[in-house]
């Protein structure tokens, strides 16, 4: 690993968003074999080539909770063991000191738009996953959707997150006039509490989920971060990208894809000494150089498709989207006026119920496709609402 005292290194996080939303693993072995053997096996190829390529290659794994949950199922572990055997690849996870393991909410929500009320569920369960899986708490967190708001501070530093990684285009200065530098880490300060920020590079982050080979991207980040004019701690460039989405990640002749084409010929280079830039784990880098400047993170989100993630258009964009949202906040609603009632064992259990079903419906995958995928959702919310029907009618 490098180290990140050294002043002339260019230091590179590099980060893989890892989810499936309820079910669906179950569904692509079910309907699409071959479409199940591509994306089991980017699961598989991340620990293994962090093994091959020790101790130089750094990556940094988010899985979401609901995605760890299928991987834990009998069944689905069962079913896949023609392509991967599923307990020994998450273990190898867990050995590899040259992954550091991300938090994320349990079933992948957009948190600046689901009921503040639900965060810490989201959060907690996810947190505790992670821990469960792999043997380690997560020191950082990754936004679904790199979907971020200030209000988030307070939530991820009551949980325990030490760092946040964020869309760069939306990091300013505290009194949020400036553009600050994305290639350094920075304080974010909301309602007492604080949280290192880590801006990501958008620009390279799209280039390495759509291809890229390493003498480009060492050529552009170089170009990018001119580190011969810094003085101070050296530049943090963090690339971030799904993990097992288009064929540059699901192409199984490993030569042609991410980790054949890329990244296998990046740590080559620098083991050979052959490159200026070198992988780090954020919380390694961090511990030696500790953001020393404030910045203010404006609420916003990642590119996806045609938006800019200025808004959440992609999420919220259509009526029918919007009128989704308001459906989970009146769900949601309902199930708090009730949680403290006083209520029969039979009725416990069933608010129980529906509140789990609340959050699932929350997963964001349910508002991303747009109409095409709302009415999952609202399978969710009207199962809930039967659920609380129920306990209402015990309570009287």
């Amino acid at each position: 690993m490098v180290n990140v005292k050294t002043p002339a290194a260019v230091c590179h996080a590099l980060g893989l968003h890892m989810h499936q939303p309820p079910g669906n693993l179950r569904l692509l072995i079910e309907e699409n074999d071959w479409e199940a053997q591509q994306i089991i096996r980017c699961y598989e190829r991340v620990p293994r080539y962090a093994r091959q390529l020790a101790p130089f290659a750094c990556i940094h794994v988010g899985f979401s909770g609901i995605l760890l949950e299928q991987l834990r199922s009998p069944e689905i572990i069962d079913r896949y063991r023609k392509f991967v055997d599923i307990p020994a690849m998450l273990d190898s996870y867990a050995q590899a000191e040259n992954i550091e393991l991300i938090g994320m909410g349990y079933y992948h929500p957009i948190f600046p738009l689901i009921p503040l009320e639900d965060w810490d569920d989201h959060l907690t369960s996810g947190r505790q996953i992670i821990a469960d899986v792999f043997g380690r708490e997560p020191a950082g967190f990754w936004p679904p959707e790199m979907a971020f708001t200030m209000d988030m501070v307070p939530a991820l530093a009551a949980r325990g997150y030490e760092y946040v990684v964020v869309d760069g285009v939306h990091v300013r200065s505290a009194d949020e006039k400036v553009t600050l530098d994305p290639y350094q880490p920075y304080v974010a300060r909301q309602g007492g509490a604080e949280i290192t920020v880590v801006p990501r590079d958008r620009d390279i982050s799209n280039a390495q989920e759509s291809g890229l080979d390493a003498g480009w991207f060492i050529n552009e980040v170089t170009s990018r971060v001119a580190p011969q004019s810094r003085t101070g701690p050296p530049p943090l460039v963090t690339t971030w990208s799904d993990g097992e989405n288009g064929g540059w990640f699901r192409q199984t002749s490993e030569e042609a894809g991410f980790f054949g084409h890329f990244f296998a010929p990046y740590i080559e280079r620098v083991r050979s000494g052959d490159s200026p830039v070198h992988p780090v784990l954020i919380s390694a880098f961090l511990k030696e150089n500790s953001p020393q400047r404030e910045a203010h993170v404006r609420t916003g989100a990642w590119n996806v498709a045609e938006t800019s993630g200025y808004d959440f258009s992609q999420w919220a964009g259509s009526e029918t989207q919007r009128r989704a949202l308001e459906t989970i906040f009146e769900t949601s609603r309902r199930f708090w006026s009730l949680r403290d009632r006083d209520l029969a064992p039979a009725a416990r259990s069933q608010l129980e119920e529906a509140r789990a079903v609340i959050l699932e419906s929350e997963t964001s995958c349910f508002l991303f496709w747009g109409d095409t995928w709302v009415p999952k959702l609202y399978e969710r919310t009207v199962r809930a609402e039967a659920l609380l029907n129920a306990v209402e009618s015990a309570a009287r």
